[in-house]
Formats: structure tokens, sequence, C-alpha cells
């Protein structure tokens, strides 16, 4: 017996099965019917405010807060409170309602010393004056504070940590003349990391030239409040910072002359918080409030309305 091979009856036999079969199983497509995935959209959760806006983070609790929402609250964080630092012309115009006019514009710093550190003293404050759009460390501003007229000044602790050389001892001498001439009350803004070390003696010298402008305050009987910011130390704490007819602060400001370490170096001892923190100057005596940034122009008016023998027009 031998094996024939039976042939397909038409020459289309074979593609038919496969037709068939496709029919059959209707999951099984050619290469050219196949179906083509599309592309699935994320659903993405809206951009916030923060992501979106130029934003600054606390560099107390490290939220991230816009910087329109630190303008408005003073910049103040909205999650910790805490207080965070201000230019010296962004605080002097939250401070004061009306800005008549800026004074110590016409001085300059020299380098009479020709010093040099890592870079020369001419470069660096080339650099400082860059990075905060100002000629020197303290900006002098008169005005009115609702209906009293007053000379303010204000620390910029960006530039070169608001240290205090000799144009900074020229600005504040002008500034309490200034007072003194117009009998109107002097209110100043510290922040500083002490006297400028690039102009030597000459930058010593400033803490006598500002100590005799506010003795000058106080036998004319002309008000001077100072405000303690964060941080005050060295030269301007032993002189013009200290020497306010009433001394106010920020809340946990640090205030001092030498700082922690150093002291702990000195003592041999361990210094615990609050140490040198407003609070804690406030118990010793040496600070006369503590007052929240929010309430501070309404609690340096009303003293200063009480000094000067004005009406309270907030009353």
């Amino acid at each position: 017996m031998t094996d024939t091979i039976k042939k397909p009856d038409t020459p289309n036999a074979g593609a038919s099965c496969v037709l068939k079969e496709s029919a059959a199983d209707p999951t099984r497509h050619s290469w050219f019917e196949r179906p083509v995935p599309g592309i699935k959209q994320q659903l993405t959760a809206p951009l916030t405010a923060v992501e979106t806006e130029p934003s600054t983070e606390c560099t107390s609790c490290h939220s991230m807060i816009t910087n329109t929402a630190l303008i408005f609250n003073c910049y103040i964080c909205p999650h910790c409170d805490h207080h965070m630092p201000m230019s010296a012309r962004e605080r002097l115009q939250w401070f004061l309602d009306q800005v008549d006019g800026e004074l110590g514009q016409e001085f300059s710093a020299k380098d009479p010393l020709k010093f040099v550190d890592s870079k020369p003293y001419p470069d660096r404050m080339l650099e400082a004056q860059t990075k905060t759009n100002e000629t020197e460390a303290l900006l002098v501003m008169y005005g009115k504070l609702r209906n009293l007229d007053v000379v303010a000044c204000a620390f910029d602790f960006r530039f070169m940590g608001g240290s205090m050389g000799s144009v900074v001892g020229d600005r504040f001498v002008q500034a309490a003349e200034t007072a003194l001439e117009r009998k109107i009350p002097l209110v100043c803004f510290a922040a500083s990391g002490g006297a400028r070390m690039q102009e030597g003696l000459l930058s010593l010298m400033q803490m006598a030239r500002t100590a005799a402008a506010v003795e000058r305050l106080r036998i004319a009987g002309v008000p001077y409040i100072v405000v303690l910011t964060n941080p005050v130390y060295g030269g301007v704490t032993a002189s013009l910072a200290m020497l306010g007819d009433i001394h106010l602060a920020e809340p946990k400001a640090m205030i001092g002359f030498a700082g922690k370490r150093v002291i702990e170096q000195t003592v041999r001892e361990t210094l615990q918080e609050p140490f040198q923190r407003a609070e804690f100057l406030l118990e010793h005596g040496v600070v006369d409030e503590v007052v929240h940034r929010h309430q501070l122009v309404d609690t340096t008016y009303r003293l200063l309305a009480k000094l000067c023998g004005q009406p309270n027009v907030d009353a």
C-alpha cells in the first residue's frame, strides 16, 4: 500500500484556511491590521503658586513661601512666624508713611589702608554694591510717620555684614544732626556684625563719633529710638545701638558684643538657648520691649508721639 498525497482542489485552498482561522479567532490580526496604542494622558495636579512664582525658603522651618506672600506679610514666615531679614530700603519704605528724601548719598568709601584679604577692598565694595544696589551699609531717609516728622536710618546686613565704616558713621552723624536741627525724632534699625576691619582705626573711630552725636540729641531732648533686628553685634552694639532712649527688639533677634562661640571658648562653658536672644535680653533689662514686626510701626509711633508731646492720631 502506497501513501498518496492529496493536492488541494483549488490553488488558493491554503490561503482560505488561513482566512478561516483568522475569522474563527477574532483576536488574531495581520501586522497591518494591528491596533495602534494611543498616548495616554497622565492626570497631574495643577501647579501651586510656590511652583510657578519666585519663592524663598524659610531658614527656620524650611517651608517655601512665594516672594509676593512674604512682601505682604512683612517678610514673616506664615508657617512658623520666623522674622526674615529685610533690606534697608524695603524696611524704611515700609516704616515711613511718606518718604521726603534721602541723606548721605554724597559720601563714598575710600581705601586708605590699601587693604587686601582674599580680594582688594575696592573689589569687595563693588561686589556688595552690585549685590544690594546700595552704595553703603546704612541708608538714611526722612519723612512722615503718621503726623510726625521723622528721620530714620537702617542697616543692610547684606552689605558686608552691615559693617560700620567711615561712610556709615558719616551718614549716621548727618542723620542725627538733621534730627537735632529740625527737632524731630531719630529712629535707627540696627543690624550689623560690627566695625569694618578693612578701614582699621577709622572704623573704630565711628563708635566715638556716633556716640557723641547721640549725646547731643540727649542733651537737646530729641527722642532717639533703636530697633534691634537680627543680628546686632560688635562695635555697633557698643555704640549707637545701645544708646537709645528706648530699645525695641524683634522676636528672637541675636544681640550682643562678642559672638556666642567666642564667649563659650572664653568662659569654657556651653551657653544654652535663648542666650543673646531678644527675649533673654528683655529678662535681663537690656531691651525695653520685644515687639512683633506687625505691631512695630504702631508701637514706635505711640512711643514717639508720647515723647514728643504730640497727639496720637490712632487713639
